[in-house]
């Protein structure tokens, strides 16, 4: 399988941070991890493991700006659309702002924790949300 998508280009961030702020943000992300993680300097972990060490490093810096896990859940089966995909991590995050989430990529910390995100994941998606109420029908 070749190379998938990992971090955002200078454009769509840009494109991102020019967003209209309308109060709190989804970000929907569907992560496909490596079975063994790639470190600039080699050294060995499986891509589970790096995002792990992501996940604790990072995680002081998410909360800080008002993160939290809005939704996440166990990818099961790709009942419509590539039969092929599959993702190891499902979770939609929640910020505050997208002000929040470009505080927390920027800072020196998360920069530096960031660095096991990009060793662990093969592909990914983030998508950003605006999220709106829930109810009983689809298309609202």
């Amino acid at each position: 399988m070749s190379e998938g998508y990992v971090d955002p280009t200078r454009e769509t961030f840009g494109a991102f941070r020019r967003l209209a702020e309308e109060g709190p943000i989804h970000m929907l992300n569907l992560v496909r991890l490596r079975d063994k993680a790639v470190y600039p300097d080699g050294r060995a972990a499986t891509g589970a493991e790096a995002y792990a060490a992501y996940g604790r490093e990072s995680g002081p810096i998410f909360r800080r700006v008002g993160g939290r896990i809005a939704w996440s859940g166990d990818f099961r089966l790709m009942l419509i659309g590539p039969a092929e995909e599959r993702w190891d991590r499902c979770f939609i995050a929640q910020y505050p702002s997208g002000a929040a989430f470009v505080e927390m990529v920027k800072d020196p910390d998360y920069q530096k924790a960031v660095i096991h995100r990009q060793a662990a994941v093969l592909d990914s998606r983030l998508i950003r949300l605006n999220p709106r109420e829930t109810g009983q029908g689809f298309g609202e």
